[in-house]
């Protein structure tokens, strides 16, 4: 008798979550300063802990925010493999950066992770004055699953016309979960996402197939996109999502979402953690600079 997928997605958790928070040495940027405090936000699902990173140079006035939601196939909760890039981006994009440790599957499905996304990112808005950052010049992100968060966020604060990020970044992200993963092909024999894994995850994440088609779960399926925020959207080319990662690039600029799309050759889902390192290097640092420009007042 197979096993029911909580038991799967439970024994996936157990087998990926250490090493998910390993980094590539040459990529950890040990060498950069790092200030960081943890806070926990109350939120319609539940309490949710944050670690604040803060720019290593002060400047004048409160400073613009980046929101980062971590990956991990929305069933392994690993906020802190996703440290290098957030010390990186606070320390060379003059931003204040926020790590969002969400709950995840398959203890808490969707919309759990949304709600919490979506509320956290509210409450970075509304309470900047208190924390020191500026809640104004905001941008949100993340990569795979926290990349589809970050979709999410950006659709609800818009239809609900509550704040509006100047940016949105978008790295090697599941946009269709209602696809078979087995019809999601790479160039290259082996690559990282099997199709058996992608179903633990959707399976976990999103336990009614009725809502494998919300545009909540599958942005990419969505054809009302005017409106959202312009968006930064890395894809790798051995990647299984990268087909869907380029058709929501393509289907955001059609909409007149302003887009930069870039696709790194030779490299597979999550090389920004595991390299190689000059590409991952590159593909972090578009982000910084892209934030820069975003952010500037």
């Amino acid at each position: 008798m197979p096993f029911s997928p909580g038991i799967q997605a439970r024994g996936v958790q157990l087998l990926l979550g250490g090493v998910m928070s390993r980094v590539h040495k040459d990529l950890r940027f040990t060498d950069v300063p790092k200030q960081t405090e943890t806070l926990r936000v109350a939120t319609g699902a539940g309490p949710v802990a944050i670690t604040v990173y803060r720019p290593p140079n002060a400047a004048e006035g409160p400073a613009p925010v980046y929101v980062n939601f971590h990956g991990g196939g929305f069933i392994v909760g690993r906020a802190e493999q996703d440290d290098h890039i957030c010390r990186y981006i606070a320390a060379t994009a003059g931003c204040v950066v926020i790590n969002v440790d969400y709950a995840v599957a398959p203890q808490h499905p969707y919309p759990t992770a949304v709600t919490q996304a979506y509320d956290v990112t509210a409450w970075v808005v509304e309470n900047g004055s208190a924390h020191g950052w500026d809640g104004s010049r905001l941008a949100v992100g993340g990569h795979s699953a926290g990349g589809n968060l970050t979709a999410a966020v950006c659709r609800t604060a818009r239809d609900r016309r509550t704040f509006s990020p100047r940016l949105q970044i978008l790295d090697s992200v599941p946009l269709d979960q209602l696809a078979d993963p087995a019809s999601k092909h790479s160039p290259i024999p082996k690559p990282l996402l099997t199709p058996y894994l992608m179903r633990v995850f959707t399976a976990a994440y999103v336990p009614d197939p009725v809502d494998l088609a919300h545009p909540l779960v599958s942005p990419g399926l969505a054809d009302d996109l005017a409106g959202l925020p312009p968006a930064l959207v890395i894809t790798a080319e051995h990647d299984r999502l990268r087909d869907e990662g380029d058709a929501y690039a393509k289907a955001l600029d059609a909409a007149g979402v302003p887009v930069t799309h870039r696709v790194f050759e030779g490299v597979d889902h999550y090389f920004t953690h595991t390299g190689p390192v000059l590409a991952g290097k590159e593909a972090i640092e578009l982000m910084a600079a892209t934030l820069r420009t975003a952010l500037v007042a």
